[in-house]
């Protein structure tokens, strides 16, 4: 089942030749023949299986030494927050299990957390996935697996019972085939229009949730909408002798002028990042570098921000336009993917790209601020970074206190978004074919759900192990 890093490429787009709708559910079919859906349901640990503790060690190198403890701390709160950190180790385990051969761009990181709500160019709520440093051409199986086995995680964390966990899972796999089944049947352009907004989340979700959890639902939604960039202002700086600064609040927020001692190095340092904003200006669509430049960047910090990023560089950007409009960005670190060892190295030699075009072919809609740059950092070494807005009526679910009664409803409504954004780059209509009108494939996936979870608990075990035999450093509670 193994294909070249050249097939992976040309497989991750879709048909664009006039190829008949009959030969291309042909191939799906063929797939199948090939690799039953029912074969999905396999995790077997190989005798040569690389340690998930190693190979998270492996990623340490390239990461801010004084953060690692953060990251392990916050990977060894819970078993889930071990899965949110262990892309990596996953992705190892995932290139050993049955693919269809059928690729999309994947998003590489497909867990619950992931997905979420943000304003779109229009100011309008809606619903997708929103994390994409590990998206690269890869099989849609793995997003697929990623998605149902952290569902099970999650549920095993809130204490549902065994019979709601399998439920879930069923569910969130069926949306995911049902949609795909539903995109086989739309046009290219039809399909790049579809996306879930704040109607389709109330029809998908509130139905099923109760009226305490309704409420809750409206409150959330009614909070992503004041994560805008003047409640950051507020919420992340302060006003010193006339000048807008970023607030300190260290080992998680820590501006550049807490980082460097010399102020001749300071002011280097902010020079070279007034080039760094041009460059990435660059990178973005001539009527936005318009928008852009009507902003100055005023202040920069380091902030240190979700579980498996913890360590990569994270730095937030205060831009103002008259000296009191502000507008927050966010640069990331980008390395290789995390898939990329086992479904092959991505054709964009700037990593920061590789995210901001991942991003673009799975989003429906997207920051009109993405873009990406290459800069050399405070340590010399040159890296790729991606921008994009820190806050922009950003939102997630409370995961840790949904009731099942929600996380159904959620999880279908992720398996949805999820196809969605798989039928944009893949062959919608092969992949549709595939899966058929039976929960075969859902019933397999569960059932690998269930033993990857299993396997991502003896794998936190071990990163408590590590911890406490002093092999790993871990801050907790930061």
């Amino acid at each position: 089942m193994t294909r070249t890093t050249t097939a992976r490429r040309k497989a991750a787009r879709p048909p664009t030749s006039q190829e008949s709708r009959e030969r291309r559910i042909a191939r799906g079919k063929a797939a199948r023949a090939e690799v039953p859906r029912e074969s999905h349901a396999e995790f077997l640990i190989g005798p040569h299986r690389t340690d998930a503790v190693t190979l998270l060690e492996s990623q340490d190198g390239s990461r801010v030494p004084e953060l690692l403890p953060i990251r392990y701390g916050r990977m060894a709160a819970s078993a889930f927050a071990f899965f949110r950190g262990a892309a990596l180790p996953m992705a190892s385990d995932l290139a050993h299990t049955p693919r269809s051969g059928l690729t999309v761009q994947a998003c590489g990181d497909a867990h619950l957390a992931n997905f979420g709500v943000f304003a779109s160019p229009e100011r309008n709520l809606v619903f997708d996935i929103n994390d994409f440093d590990e998206t690269l051409p890869g099989p849609w199986e793995w997003d697929v697996k990623r998605l149902a086995t952290s569902l099970e995680i999650a549920g095993r964390a809130n204490g549902y019972p065994s019979k709601d966990r399998r439920r879930i899972v069923l569910s969130a796999v069926a949306a995911y085939r049902r949609g795909m089944r539903e995109f086989a049947g739309m046009d290219a352009l039809s399909v790049w229009y579809s996306h879930a907004d704040m109607a389709r989340i109330d029809t998908v979700i509130s139905g099923s949730l109760r009226t305490r959890q309704r409420k809750v639902l409206a409150g959330n939604m009614a909070k992503a909408r004041t994560k805008d960039n003047l409640g950051a202002l507020g919420r992340f700086a302060a006003v010193h002798d006339g000048v807008a600064r970023l607030n300190a609040e260290p080992p998680l927020v820590v501006p550049i002028r807490d980082l460097l001692d010399d102020p001749a190095e300071v002011e280097a340092t902010e020079n070279g990042l007034r080039q760094m904003m041009g460059a990435y200006g660059d990178t973005m669509p001539p009527e936005r570098r318009v928008l852009l430049d009507r902003y100055r960047l005023v202040d920069m910090a380091r902030k240190v921000v979700g579980v498996g990023s913890v360590g990569t560089r994270s730095w937030m950007l205060l831009l103002l336009e008259d000296g009191a409009a502000p507008l927050f960005l966010q640069a990331k670190e980008a390395g290789p993917s995390a898939l990329a060892a086992f479904a092959g190295a991505s054709e964009y030699d700037n990593a920061g790209q590789r995210v901001v075009v991942g991003q673009r072919l799975m989003q429906a809609v997207s920051d009109i601020f993405l873009g990406w740059v290459r800069v050399t950092g405070l340590d010399g070494e040159t890296r790729d970074f991606y921008i994009r807005q820190l806050r922009d009526w950003k939102g997630s679910a409370e995961i840790e206190t949904m009731l099942p009664e929600g996380m159904l409803p959620y999880g279908e409504l992720c398996g949805w978004t999820l196809a969605r954004a798989h039928a944009r780059s893949g062959d919608r209509i092969a992949m549709a074919a595939y899966l058929g009108g039976g929960p075969a494939f859902d019933v397999a996936v569960r059932e690998f759900a269930e033993s990857y979870a299993d396997q991502n608990e003896r794998d936190h075990q071990s990163l408590l192990d590590a911890i406490a035999s002093g092999r790993i450093s871990a801050e907790a509670g930061v």
